[in-house]
This record gives C-alpha cells, structure tokens and sequence, in this order.
C-alpha cells in the first residue's frame, strides 16, 4: 500500500493524474499526518474540509476527462501570511487574530486553479520578522530534526518556520513560503527540504501581508528541486493588481531541467568566507564545488566586496518599510481593538498596538521609524539604499565572469530553540549569507547537501542572475543528483 505522505508534487500529481490512487486518498493522508502531529505546532489553522474538497474536484474532473492542473491532487500547507478567503489570515500575530479575509492572495489563487488544495495555514515568525519561528504570538514551531544524542527541541528556520517543518515532518508534500533576507532559503537549510526566491516581481505580492514592500518575495518550499519548479510555474506570472510585478512570461523551469552544466561557470565569492562560521558547513561548501565540477562546469572566484555592508544595510531598509507598512494595524478598521474605559483616539492606538505585536515587531517598527525620522533619514536609510545598489552592481560584476554564484545558505546548523532569542544580533546573523541576493532581488535557492556530525542537515545556496531562475534551478539539480541527500527526521511526534 502506497504511504502518500512519503509522495512529492510530481509523484502525487502523475498517480492521480494515471489514476494510480485518488486525490482524497493522498487529501486523507496528509490530513491525518497533519493532525498526528499537532506537537510541532507546525499549523495555525487546519482546514482539511478544504483540502478534501479540492481533491474531489480533481478527481471529478478527471473522471470527466478533463485537463489536470500542474499541482492537481497535491495537497499543500499555505504560510499564514498569504490571504485565504474565509480562513483565518493572521500573519501569526495577536493583532490579526481571527481575521478572515473576504478576498484571495493572488498566489494561492494561482495554486488553487492549478488543482492544489490547502491542508491549512501554517505558522511563521510574527508578520515574517525572525529567524527561528520564536516569535509568533501562537507560539514556537519545532523543528522535525533532533541532534544526535540530544532531546533539545530545535528552530526550524524562519520566518517560514512552519512551512520547513511541515515538509521536512511530511505532513505536508510542500508548501509556500515568503524570503524577505532568506525567509525561504534559511528554514529549509535547517530542515533538510529544499526552497527557492524567484527574482523580485515573478510573484506576486497581492495579498501577502506587507512586511518590507521591496523585498518580500514569495516562493514554493518542496523535498526536490523539480517540485520546487514545478510550483514555482504555478505561482509566477504578471498580476496587474501588484505594480512591483514583472510583465514576463512564465517559463517552462520544470521541463527545462538539465543537470549537465558542461559550458557554464560557477562564481565561489571569497566574501563569504567569513570568520566564525561553521567548518561543517565550509567543507559542505567545498563539497559543493566539487559535485558542480563533476557536472561539468568551470568554477572561477568572485568577489562581493560590499557583502560585509549587506547584513546593516538590510536591517536598516526592512524595519524602515515595516514600519510604514504597520502603520495600518491600528485598531480602526480591522483586528484587535484594546479600547481602555475613557480612552481616546490616541490611547486607542497605542493600547492596540502595545497589546497586538509582540517584542520583535516593536524592535523593527522602533527601529525603522528612527532611521526614517527626520534627522536621521539621509544618515541611515539613504545610506543603506547606496549600499543596496552598491550591492547590486556586485553582483552584476560577478555574473559578466560566471552564470550562478554558489554559496553557503547558512553559518551553522539548526541551533536549539531559546539559544538566540535573548540576543537579537546573533539572531540577525543567521541571515548573513541570504540577504544580499535579498537586496539585490535575485533568484536564489537551497538545496540540501549532507548531514552534519550530529545528523543535522546542512544546505548550499545559489545564486543566479535576475530572471534567470532555470541557471540556479539546474545548478540545484546538479547538486541534489551528487550529494543523494535522503535522509530524514526520526518521528518523535
């Protein structure tokens, strides 16, 4: 008897679609693998009315010969920061507690049209701010891996902490999340899955709860990378209603895999060969480079000379756009209203506020509304944003040499949770290997490259040039055929 849940995208779509099983077998197998695992607080909302009810639509349709979606029968876990109609929508905060939106996110409309169906909305850092999932207000998200010997729960990633945990537990076969400085890429090194952010604009951003306008991006979070492509089709495309969105054809990624790199050059940027990270995670970067030359490609150094700028100059751009797109949670016109007895507008506010966002949330919003302030805007955010496009045209420099950048996706392994919560800036630096591509808008994704001595995974991250997501998906592939990472979590459950 086939154990659905051990089923990726494409597995799952092609049995259906031969009628192999149906689709409310594999609807009815993630449901009850959703619900079997409840301890990894994985889910903020079930909905697996929802996901039966897709699947009985595709299995209709097929019974009728109808064309299939690229994604029918695959039930996935949908980030709770994307707007789903009549479902919860909270952004994993206070603030939002049981807002149900009356319209759809422009994403997860495109996967429910591709024959998707939602297993339920899956937890995250609050409004997408952390790198560990400890700061949602519906508590932490625990990472399906444990370190070998050890009993410590570990932090799935973040922000899309959730989305990496549900996949690496498989309880769900994929899920979407969104990469503002590695939201996508970090988790899913930490869990052993793999994810991508396409260039900024292939997907759009309508109805995806703000957090730094210019840089979120959404993206699918799979165990392959030919399911990370085959979701990533149904996610991109132009949408009108997002003006950041880009007016491009959707390509062929998941047909167009090749994982013979013969006649490319990978860049290795010196950079980041920074002090104090991990020597597992430098000889999985060496080991990397060495399955890249087995595909056939040159490898060639490069360099990123601002890299060092990256990490401040996000933390100084992100937390400015946060808190001017916060500023709408206010208590009047949705959400949590704290109204004390005799208050007025004013205390109204700052009641709702103090009440609705957690401690990260205010960290940024303070941060960013400082930076933008008067006296400071040109000191801090307009020097950030030159070092954004100084950024950008190193990467520009680096691509005239070769056609994707390989890099570590992360400094260490997954760490226990509370070892970081209580320094802010050692949690930042998780995301010091991601956030240049982030501010340079770049496709980049990680793939899963090996275990380390205590049988945690580790991921290698690529980088490619703007609009040319098939170079990092093809370079991921080759990687992903050489390292044969199959491992996987011990249910503890």
């Amino acid at each position: 008897m086939t154990d659905f849940t051990q089923l990726g995208i494409k597995a799952i779509r092609d049995g259906v679609a031969n009628g192999d099983f149906t689709a409310v077998e594999v609807a009815e197998a993630f449901n009850a693998a959703v619900a079997d695992a409840a301890e990894l607080n994985a889910f903020i909302v079930t909905t697996p009315d929802y996901a039966l009810e897709a699947a009985k639509k595709v299995d209709a349709d097929r019974a009728a010969g109808k064309q299939l979606g690229s994604m029918a029968g695959v039930p996935i876990g949908m980030k709770d920061l994307f707007a789903t109609r009549g479902v919860q929508t909270s952004a994993a905060s206070h603030i939002l507690e049981g807002f149900k939106p009356e319209y759809e996110s422009t994403v997860s409309q495109k996967l429910w049209d591709a024959g998707a169906g939602m297993l339920g909305k899956l937890n995250l850092d609050q409004f997408a701010m952390g790198s560990s999932n400890e700061t949602s207000y519906f508590g932490n998200v625990a990472n399906p891996w444990k370190a070998r010997g050890s009993n410590a729960t570990l932090a799935p990633g973040g922000s899309s902490g959730g989305s990496s945990a549900a996949v690496a537990a498989r309880i769900a076969p994929a899920a979407t999340g969104t990469d503002t400085g590695g939201s996508i890429r970090q988790p899913a090194a930490f869990t052993g899955i793999t994810g991508i952010k396409p260039t900024y604009g292939r997907c759009s951003r309508w109805g995806i709860v703000a957090f730094a306008s210019s840089l979120d991006q959404a993206g699918p979070m799979a165990r392959s990378v030919e399911d990370c492509a085959i979701m990533l089709e149904a996610m991109s495309g132009f949408d009108p209603k997002d003006s950041t969105s880009l007016d491009m054809d959707v390509p062929a990624w998941a047909a167009s895999l090749d994982a013979n790199l013969k006649g490319k050059t990978v860049g290795i940027p010196k950079e980041y060969r920074m002090d104090g990270t991990d020597e597992e995670i430098l000889k999985s970067w060496d080991d990397g480079i060495a399955w890249l030359k087995d595909a056939g490609a040159d490898v060639v150094e490069v360099s990123l000379p601002h890299t060092k700028y990256a990490l401040p100059a996000y933390y100084i751009v992100a937390p400015a756009e946060a808190s001017s797109n916060l500023a709408r949670y206010d208590g009047v016109r949705y959400g949590l209203r704290d109204l004390p007895d005799g208050a007025g507008l004013q205390d109204m506010y700052a009641a709702t506020r103090a009440a609705g966002f957690g401690d990260e949330v205010k960290r940024r919003i303070l941060i960013g509304t400082y930076v933008l302030s008067a006296g400071f805007y040109d000191a801090y955010y307009t020097q950030a944003m030159k070092v954004r496009t100084l950024i950008q045209k190193d990467f520009e420099a680096a691509f005239e040499q070769c056609d994707v950048i390989l890099a570590p996706t992360t400094p260490t392994a997954a760490f226990a949770l509370g070892e970081n919560v209580d320094d802010p800036l050692a949690m930042y630096l998780n995301d010091v290997f991601a956030v240049p591509a982030s501010l340079a808008g770049l496709p980049a994704m990680s793939v899963p490259a090996g275990l380390n001595k205590d049988g945690l995974p580790l991921g290698l991250q690529l980088i490619g040039p703007a609009f040319d997501e098939q170079a990092v998906l093809n370079a991921g592939l080759a990687i992903e055929q050489r390292a044969g990472f199959t491992a996987k979590p011990e249910k503890w459950w």
